[in-house]
């Protein structure tokens, strides 16, 4: 069996009357991911974690912002091509371990339903995937609430 490991990073500065995606679900804030494609952060560092453990290069090759065919799309699409690609090559998926860090809105209500639709589209069970939140206690962009920064690492594995 091969085994192989990934790391992703994403951040996407807010701003108001933005919509804010993280994890494929809508999240109640004043300000919304500044970004080509809907700007789910999470979703974008998961994409490039699978990526770069396959050894597929990363989610601005395939998906570039610079393309017309991205612009606004949903990243839950951006997700499911990620995994075809992998899939593609015969990876399975083992596990998701991630972490979102902004200051406000507090996300811990919504963990379970980001949970539920991420590993749904991963085809994972929901003990799979792990997500989880953070403040930087008021430091950095994060703590001033000019951004929202996500991270990812992944286990894949082929047969």
């Amino acid at each position: 069996m091969k085994i192989r490991t990934g790391i992703g990073f994403d951040v996407h500065r807010l701003a108001e009357g933005l919509e804010l995606w993280i994890g494929g679900i809508r999240i109640e804030h004043e300000k919304g991911s500044v970004a080509h494609s809907d700007g789910d952060v999470l979703i974008h560092a998961i994409c490039d974690a699978l990526l770069g453990a396959a050894g597929l290069r990363d989610i601005g090759y395939h998906f570039p912002d610079t393309s017309g065919e991205y612009k606004g799309i949903d990243s839950k699409i951006l997700l499911r091509k990620t995994a075809d690609l992998l899939q593609a090559e015969g990876y399975a998926i083992g596990n998701v371990d991630s972490v979102i860090s902004m200051e406000r809105p507090k996300l811990k209500a919504y963990i379970p339903e980001i949970r539920q639709c991420l590993s749904a589209i991963l085809g994972l069970e929901p003990g799979d995937l792990s997500v989880k939140a953070t403040t930087t206690e008021t430091l950095g962009f994060e703590g001033r609430e000019e951004g929202v920064s996500a991270y990812a690492t992944v286990l894949i594995y082929k047969e």
